[in-house]
This record gives structure tokens, sequence and C-alpha cells, in this order.
């Protein structure tokens, strides 16, 4: 093979992988939208919206571009998935190309190249990036509508551009790969900032190529240079320049009195000026590296400009508008996550700070940011920001804080080895060890086996051996650390989430990073800086918890990206040790075509069944759901990412439901989110509310205390009065604080909320069935320390609503806060809660048991609930899609208990089979909670299906009893709640045939397997001495 025909088939092989990795993702691309942040993501798409700090314009306008190539608003989120999917397989051409870059100056490093070598250069290529097209995180960002597959792209761009500077970069007009690197990484900013963090490999690829010293003096100046670099764009570069329009717009507007918006339109004409004459200027001196430099600046600054979009968008009102960010001021705090708050990764509070909130004595308190609002022509500063915020003593802080989070306290305790009745601040040394066990061991260590090795299951880990770990499918080394993998159950072996490489992946990997150590040193620094960056310096920055909602491997595929570059030179190191065994040509491709079926291969076989998404609408059945719960023109309480962007998904794409009022109740603390309720969306009306901004703005009404007052002494404010407390200017409500502020407080947390019966009644928030259950007034204990703002806005709600519309609750959460003090008032109407006047007290009943029910209500609404196939049995029903059953599945239950007690058993055998029909036991998951079927078919007087199911949760129980029998002693400790809560579940089982069957040998067999079931741990119990 020639010199041009390697140029040709590289062109080639090229295209084709990415084919390969395009037809993959499309053919397992999610057809609707997913969980988490998938929802927003393509709403504020579609109709160009403001999403989350810190913003990904350039996603949404891409994504709104891919829209128009459909009229069906039911294919929208398809089409946004697919530009994920597109992306995705962009990145692995871009690494097939990179590839065959490193892989040829790898070549090179041992003499000329020949024909064998060329195969094998290709064959290198193919096997790394089609590994990295298989593996495990990143197919999983590659089917959905997210930022990290376009991320990914632009990392793996940016990589390749750089080769491309490098090689040519002594060439005439050879800085023109410099200026579309620059402009990519202002793209960047549009996306996600992960994609910057390729900057250090780059500036290391210049260092390698320009310098001639190089040694480990000048190459460790060169790494803290790229750091720098790094920096200077991140932290500089962006939030100096909307620093400069942020004071050019005060400047002009409060100074001058120019019209609002003149000081940015100003500050841009200047600062394509000062372009302009440092352009030219370098131009007519002849400075070729300033000039570069200034020009590669400016690209970096057109390539953010579409960070534009926002503030014209938020200018807009448009439904979706997070944080406002209408002016330069707004749009830098939404930059730098303000929302947030500060979190210093170098110097920080720990946990302990909580047990006594020491301030510092010299001095208390520090300043706020200033609150900026457009008033009277001015911006005015709304807020008392001057020694405000509590400055915390040095006591309970340290260097490289890893453990902050108090609510996390118990585990940082665990994993640190730290007693957890102590007080005192962690040592340095706790610090360090939770940062190394956990978060670079535990977090990111597994998530880099899982997609090199092999993964346990789909289900989060928590510390525990049967969950979230990393397995290799040799049982020698999977029984050393996660007990016996004899006889497993089926519940385990058909989880489509285990998968296994056996260490294939990762040991062609170390073979071709030990390979490149030995003969490239120099690139592979870079490339081991590129992965420090994407891996480890990601965890080290963002500080996980333990546990977070969801596992965050998406976040750290650079680094996989990197390691699948090593698993490539892994099959040049195999043809060059191979080479002289054999005809080379022959010997290459041999070694090329085995790689490809021990490693790509393997991979895609494994990964496939549990990253096929197509067909699956699971998490659009759950949002329908919900909303097709409420009444009409209701209010609907969410809570976190999954009760709330799926639902604004349906509300903003498809026009479902348009006229609910979405109040997610964590945004609701903010006042920018409470103007935005008190307008009316689509079909939906405002939010009833009487108080007004300036009541609740910035700084304001951040938290009311309670302060028992003698005159409310054991008596009772009704609600209408606690919000005219509230909204009083009055200085006797108010309380001052150390920091000689006044705060506002609450004399009495016992609250009465009148009921009027006749609007509840006329407006159908109660059935005129149900009218004599009514209660003529709620009263509900509100919180007896403090409300914060997002709570008083709820009670603003229920005190101005005047049971005019109904008002629901998702049930994301079981705080009492949640529901204003309410969980003794609800009926459940389907997947949410509404707010009736009618008393169905929780006390001694868990949250599954929540609220009553109206059968009719209930019945008619889930009618309209669209299951489409999730009882097909193709479909990948992930850890969210059971999660979300719980609650679907337990509804239905508590339905059929209800026509069961009304004595309708007919419906209550319908309602029980749909729940069993579409969300069968043995697919679900959460056995524990599906004990309650089999006695509800036998209160139903179906003994058949009640042994049915039985049999069903036996077997699972038996089956799960008979692996972990199969463990040593020496595992007792790990296994022991396990084998426990099981024998458990087993005995209620039959003792549910014992009281309800009439086949007594049905129940003495029963009886007999389960003794025979115990028996088999007798090898776990100690001797007695």
């Amino acid at each position: 093979m020639t010199s041009e025909n390697f140029k040709k088939w590289n062109i080639i092989l090229g295209w084709i992988v990415f084919a390969i990795a395009l037809i993959t993702y499309s053919l397992t691309l999610e057809p609707t939208v997913s969980a988490w942040d998938c929802g927003e993501y393509i709403s504020t798409s579609v109709k160009l919206e403001v999403g989350h700090p810190p913003g990904a314009p350039l996603f949404q306008m891409l994504g709104a571009f891919f829209a128009m190539f459909t009229s069906n608003v039911n294919e929208i989120a398809k089409m946004v998935n697919f530009m994920s999917a597109l992306a995705s397989a962009f990145t692995i051409l871009c690494m097939f190309w990179t590839l065959t870059n490193l892989t040829k100056k790898l070549a090179l490093k041992r003499g000329s190249i020949s024909e064998g070598k060329y195969i094998a250069i290709l064959g290198s290529s193919i096997v790394g990036s089609l590994a990295y097209t298989f593996s495990d995180s990143f197919w999983f960002s590659a089917v959905e509508g997210e930022v990290y597959a376009m991320s990914s792209f632009l990392m793996a761009l940016l990589f390749w551009l750089g080769l491309k500077w490098e090689s040519e970069i002594h060439t005439p007009r050879g800085h023109k790969w410099l200026i579309l690197i620059s402009f990519v990484v202002g793209l960047s900013f549009g996306v996600h900032i992960l994609s910057l963090l390729v900057i250090p490999a780059i500036v290391l690829l210049y260092f390698f190529k320009t310098y001639k010293n190089i040694n480990a003096k000048t190459t460790a100046v060169a790494t803290v240079v790229s750091v720098v670099v790094l920096m200077f764009v991140f932290k500089f570069l962006f939030p100096f320049t909307l620093k400069f329009f942020s004071v050019s717009e005060l400047f002009f507007i409060n100074s001058i009195g120019m019209p609002y918006n003149s000081g940015s339109i100003i500050a841009a004409i200047l600062l394509i000026a000062l372009f302009c004459v440092g352009l030219n200027f370098t131009h007519k001196k002849n400075k070729v590296l300033m000039n570069t430099l200034i020009l590669s600046v400016l690209f970096i600054m057109i390539g953010f400009s579409s960070w534009m979009m926002l503030p014209i968008r938020a200018n807009a009102n448009t439904t979706i508008n997070e944080n406002n960010p209408s002016s330069a001021r707004e749009l830098l705090a939404y930059y730098e996550r303000e929302q947030y708050g500060d979190t210093n990764v170098f110097y920080d509070t720990y946990y302990s700070n909580s047990y006594k909130r020491q301030q510092d004595e010299k001095r208390p308190y520090k300043d706020d940011k200033p609150k900026y609002e457009k008033r009277n022509g001015k911006y005015e500063i709304v807020n008392t920001y001057k020694n405000v915020v509590p400055n915390w003593s040095d006591k309970h802080k340290g260097v490289i804080p890893r453990m902050v989070n108090p609510a996390s306290e118990k585990m940082y305790k665990s994993i640190a080895g730290i007693p957890q009745n102590s007080t005192r601040r962690p040592t340095f040394k706790e610090n360090i060890q939770f940062m190394m066990s956990f978060q670079f061991g535990y977090m990111y260590g597994r998530y880099f086996m899982w997609n090199f090795v092999g993964r346990q299951n789909d289900i989060q880990g928590n510390l525990d051996i049967f969950n979230g770990n990393w397995i290799s499918g040799i049982n020698a080394i999977d029984e050393a650390r996660l007990g016996s993998q004899k006889k497993l159950p089926s519940q385990v072996l058909e989880n489509k989430g285990r998968n296994t490489y056996y260490f294939l992946p990762l040991i062609l990997g170390i073979i071709g990073l030990l390979y490149q150590v030995k003969w490239d040193k120099e690139n592979f620094f870079t490339l081991l800086l590129f992965f420090a960056f994407t891996g480890f310096a990601i965890i080290f920055y963002t500080n996980p918890k333990p546990f977070e909602p969801r596992e965050r491997d998406y976040a750290v595929v650079g680094s996989f990206y990197i390691f699948a570059i090593w698993i490539g030179f892994g099959v040049l190191a195999l043809y060059e040790y191979l080479k002289n065994f054999a005809n080379q040509k022959i010997v290459a491709i041999a070694v090329s075509i085995v790689s490809l079926l021990a490693v790509p291969t393997l991979m895609a076989s494994q990964n496939w069944d549990d990253h096929d998404r197509s067909n699956r609408y699971t998490t659009h059945l759950n949002a329908q759901a919900y909303l097709e719960s409420c009444d009409e023109n209701a209010i609907m309480f969410t809570i976190g990412d999954n009760d709330t962007f799926p639902l604004w998904y349906m509300q903003e794409v498809e026009g479902i439901r348009t006229d609910v009022k979405l109040v997610n109740t964590s945004l609701f603390a903010t006042d920018w989110y409470i103007d935005q309720m008190k307008r009316a969306t689509y079909d939906a009306a405002p939010i009833p509310s009487q108080l007004q901004h300036d009541q609740y703005k910035y700084g304001t009404l951040d938290v009311a205390y309670s302060l028992e007052h003698p005159r409310f002494k054991d008596s009772v404010m009704t609600i209408k009065n606690l919000l005219r407390w509230i909204a009083s200017d009055s200085d006797v409500t108010y309380v001052e604080t150390e920091n000689n502020s006044k705060e506002k407080f609450y004399p009495t947390n016992r609250i009465r909320i009148p009921v009027n019966k006749q609007k509840v009644l006329e407006n159908g928030i109660v059935a005129q069935k149900d009218a004599d259950k009514i209660v003529p007034f709620i009263d509900i204990t509100i919180d007896d320390k403090a409300l914060l703002k997002n709570r008083i806005l709820m009670l603003d709600i229920l005190a101005n609503n005047n049971w005019e519309r109904p008002i629901y609750f998702t049930g994301g959460a079981n705080a009492d806060e949640e529901y204003i003090w309410l969980k003794d008032y609800l009926q459940l109407d389907g997947l949410a809660y509404k707010l009736v006047p009618i008393k169905t007290p929780i006390e001694g009943k868990s949250m599954f048991d929540m609220g009553r029910i109206d059968t009719d209500k209930m019945y008619a609404n889930i009618q309209k609930w669209d299951w489409r196939n999730i009882n097909d049995g193709e479909i990948y029903l992930d850890e969210q899609t059971k999660r979300n059953s719980i609650s679907m599945r337990n509804n239905l239950f508590r339905l059929s208990e209800a026509f069961s007690n009304k004595g309708d058993l007919l419906k209550a055998l319908e309602i029980l089979d749909l729940s069993l029909e579409k969300m069968p036991i043995k697919d679900f998951d959460h056995y524990s909670l599906s004990l309650g079927y089999p006695e509800a078919y036998y209160r139903l007087g179906d003994s058949k299906k009640a042994r049915e199911t039985s049999n069903v949760l036996l077997t699972i129980f038996k089956e799960k009893l008979i692996w972990l029998s199969s463990f040593s002693m020496d595992n007792t400790a790990l296994i022991f709640d396990e084998i426990d809560t099981t024998l458990y579940m087993y005995k209620n089982l039959i003792s549910q045939a014992e009281t309800s069957d009439v086949d007594k040998e049905y129940i003495d067999a029963l009886k007999e397997e389960f003794m025979t079931l115990v028996k088999m741990f007798d090898h776990l119990i100690p001797d007695e001495q």
C-alpha cells in the first residue's frame, strides 16, 4: 500500500466507521422525550427558550434547526435526539482520523512504514474508534437529546484540529488551523464547557512540535502554561467580556442616562473597534504572532456570539426563561451560575460547620452580590447586599475540601472512617481519603471499568456488592470482589445492563498505552493530560457527594475517548510484536480482525440490548399520566427533574394539557420564576397571588422565622391573615437579626384554611356525592422554625385561590413541606394528588397510602393513559422506568382496593389485572412492593391468579436464596440483610396462603420448600463453642 492509497483508504474507512456509528445510534434512538434534562433541552430548543445555567444556546439553535425537518409534533423529540446521534457519529469520524494521525506517528518511531504497517494503522483506527462507538457511557448520551453528545463531538473535533495544526504549523498559512480551533472553542461555550478541557492537550501539541529543548523541567512549565491558557479562556476571557458589557451598560444608563441596552451596544462597538485597530496595527508592523493571537481571540468571540440568543429570547418573555438573563449583568450571573451559590474547590467549609455555626470573629458577615433591576429608566440595586452573608470561621474550613455537604454527613463519615458521633472537623488525611476512595476510586474507577471490563447491572450502586459494580465475566476475579457468582438468579442474569467483556478492551488498551510510553513519550504525555483533565479533573471540580440522584459517568466520557485511542494503539503493538512470525500483510489483517472481534464486536453484542431505546415511550407515558390526572385549569406543584422537564416537553412541544399551570417548587424560591408564574401561559391562567414583586424580590423574604407572639399564643391564624402579616411593612412583623438587618417572622405556626363548600362543589374540586364529607375548615401546623420563600409563595397561592382552581401535587417527595403540610387532605386522582377539603389522616400510614380515592374519577383518568408497548417484553426498561412504575402500579393497586371496599369486585379485578398486564412483576423489579398482589386476588376470590402472582414472587425469591446460599461464611456480613429480607418476604407469601387458600397440600408444599431453603444457610451459622 502506497502513501496515496493509504490516504484514500483513510478517507473511505473513516466514513465507513462514521456510517456504522450513525446506523447504530439511529437504530437505538429514543423516539420521544427521555428522563432527566432531556425534556428541558428539547423544549427550549424547539421554541428557542432559555434553559438552566450555564446555558446551551448553540445546542438549542441547532435543535430548532433539526426540529424543522418534521411537521409532526410527535416526531420533534426524535429529530432533536437524532441530532445527538449525528454529533456522536461525527465524534467517531474525528476519532478515526485522530487515530490514523497518531498511530502513523507512532509507527514511524520504529522506521519506515511498510504495506503491513499501513494496514495495521488502519486496523488500529477501526478497532479504537469502534470500541468507543460501542462503549457504555458514550452510547448512552448518543441516543437522547442532551448536550453531552455534541460536547463530545466538539472535544473530538478540537483535538483533531489540534493535530492538523501541529502537522502544518511550520507551513505558510499553517496557523489557519489555530483560527479554526479558536472558533470551535467559542462554539463550545454554546454547548457545554466540558469541551474546553482539550485546550491543555492542544497547547502541549504546540509545545512538543516547536520547542527543541524538551526535558522534565520544560515539560512541567509547558503543562502549567497549558492550564493557564485553559483558565484564561474559561475564567477570564468570557467572564471578563461579560463584565465589560455589564459595566458599560450600567455606566451609560445610570450615569449618562441613555436608554436600556445602549451600553451593551456601545461595548460591542468598542470591542469591534479594538479588534480592528489591533489587527490593522499588527498587520502593518508585520507582527505575525500578535496578529494571530488577536485573530484567535476574535474568533473565540465570534464562536460564543451564540450566547446573544439568551438575552434576546429572555427579553421576549418565553414560557421557559430560567434566570431571565435579559441584560448583560444578568447574563454574567447566568454564566457564573450564581443561583447555585459560591463553592471553592481549594478552600471551603466542611459539613462539620453545621454542628456549631461559628462565624469569623473579625468579620462575621461578608457582602452578597448586588441585584440590579430595571426601574425608572435606570438599573437600581434592589437588595441589601452589604454584610448580609455569614462569613464562617476557619475552624471548620480546609484545603481541598471534599466533605462539604451536611446532608451527606453520615456517608462521609462511613467512607472516611470517621466515628458517627464525632463533631470535629475532618482531618486533611480523612478528606483526601474520601476523595481517593470514593470520588476517584468508587465513582470514577467504576465508571472506567464499566466501559472497558464490564458492568454488573443498570441499578445505581450504593457501595454494596449487589448493584452498580464493575464485573468482568471471569468468575474467579468477580467472586473475589463481589462474592459468589454461582447459581445466579434469572433476575441477575436477565438484567440487560449486565455486560461482560472479560477484560479484553482493558488489556488491549494497556498494551497500547505501554507501547506508546515506550516509543512516543511526548504524545503519550499529551494524551495522558487529556485523559486526566476529562476524567479526574472533572471529578475534582464537581466534587460529587455520596450519593448523587443518578450515576454521573456521562460527564467523564472524554477520558474514555483517550483510552479508546490506546485500545487502537494496542492493535499496532500486537502487529509489531507478531510481524516476524508470518507475512506482515497477513499478520496485520489477522491482528486487526481478531482485535475487531475481541473488542468492538464483543462490546456491541453485550451493550446493544441495554442501549436500545427504540420504540420506548415510558417517560412520555409518565409525563402524560401526571397531566391527565389533573382537572381542567389546574395548578400542579412539581419538585424535581423527572416530574418537571418531561411535563414541560408535553406542553411546549406536543401541546398536551396546556391548561395546567406547572409550578416547580425548587425554582419557586427565585423572584424571576415567581414573576413568570404570575403570567398566563398558553391556556393556563396566572397563579392566584397577592404578594407583589417588591415583596419577594431577590434578597427579600428569602426566609420568614417562626417566633411565637404572646398575642397569638394558643390561637389559630387564618391563612389570609398570615399572608397579610407576611405582606405587611409594619415593623411589628419583623425581627432584628445579629447583623442589624430585619427579617420577617410569623407569630404562630397554627394556620386555618376556611372552606367555601359551595365553591368547592361548583368548581368540581369535590364530587357532589362526597358533599357530606367536606369539612368547614382545614387546620395545618406549618414549620415551627422557618418558612423559605418557595413555601411562603405556595401558601400565597393557597390563600388566594379561594377554591376556584384545583391544586395538585406530583408526590415526588415525602417531606410534609412539599405538600404545604396538607397530607391529610389529598385525593389520588391518578398519578397526582389533588387538594380536597376532606380529611383522610396519613398518620400511621406510608406515603404509598396517602390520600383518599374517588374511584369514578380516578378510573376515568387512567383510561386516558397511553400505555403503548410498555409490556411487549422487547423495549429496554431501565432503572428510571422501573422507579416510575412504582407509583403507577401502587396507585392502580390502591384503586383496585378502593373498588373492592365499595363492593365492585369486577372493576377491582379489572384494575388489578391491568396493573400486572402493563407492568408485570418479573419485568419491573421492586418485588417487595408487589407482595400485596396475592392477598388482593385472594380477597377478590380469584385464587388462581393469587397463586400465579405468588408463584412468580416465590420463584424470584427462591432463585435469590439459592444464589445467596452459595456465598462463603466470609461474606456473611455483606449478605445477611439480603438473606433476612428475602426470607421475610417468602414467609409473608406463605402467611397469605395460610390465611386465604383452602388447599392444605399447596400450603404444606410451600412450608416444606421454605424449610429446605432455610437449611441451605446452615453453613453460614457459626458453630457453638
